[in-house]
């Protein structure tokens, strides 16, 4: 799976998971914080990412999260 694959995956469950309306458009440097996002909306986006692409992200990865393309960059590491 290539970036832009992750991308797009990560952009519907970032979507899905924080209730982002339709209007607002996310790319990679879209910070979650600023997506109204607190550290259990965090723990659930993970979550959700683990059991979307099958896989652990690590937890000191995981902590230095604050973008999607940050999200997408430790997908990529831990596949």
């Amino acid at each position: 799976m290539d970036r832009s694959q992750i991308l797009s995956k990560v952009i519907d469950i970032v979507n899905d998971t924080l209730d982002i309306e339709d209007s607002v458009e996310l790319d990679e440097s879209t910070n979650l914080k600023d997506l109204g996002a607190d550290s259990f909306d965090l723990l659930e986006l993970v979550t959700a990412l683990e059991d979307e692409f099958e896989l652990t992200m690590d937890d000191e990865a995981v902590e230095k999260i604050a973008t999607i393309g940050q999200v997408v960059d430790a997908i990529e590491s831990a596949q």
